[in-house]
């Protein structure tokens, strides 16, 4: 399923810096999790879905390098999002 322009707005407007901030990396992260929580939900009732499973890693393989390049850029941005969103340990 993908994402719809309404949460896609809603989530510009939790983590991005302006309105129109799309590109920073916190809410490309913050779209990426809501489309990987989406197709993670999808999977679990079509195991057979391979062409998803391909799609839903290299989604979680974009997050994984912008995540790595915000820690090494904003370590504090870093730990703010990931507590945010619930995504690590």
């Amino acid at each position: 399923m993908s994402i719809t322009a309404k949460k896609t707005s809603d989530l510009v407007k939790e983590f991005g810096k302006a309105t129109a901030d799309t590109g920073s990396s916190e809410v490309q992260v913050a779209i990426f999790t809501h489309r990987i929580v989406n197709l993670t939900q999808h999977m679990q009732k079509n195991k057979k879905d391979f062409h998803s499973r391909r799609g839903l890693l290299a989604l979680v393989g974009r997050r994984k390098r912008l995540l790595k390049y915000l820690q090494r850029r904003q370590g504090a941005a870093y730990k703010a999002l990931i507590a945010k969103l619930g995504i690590r340990r």
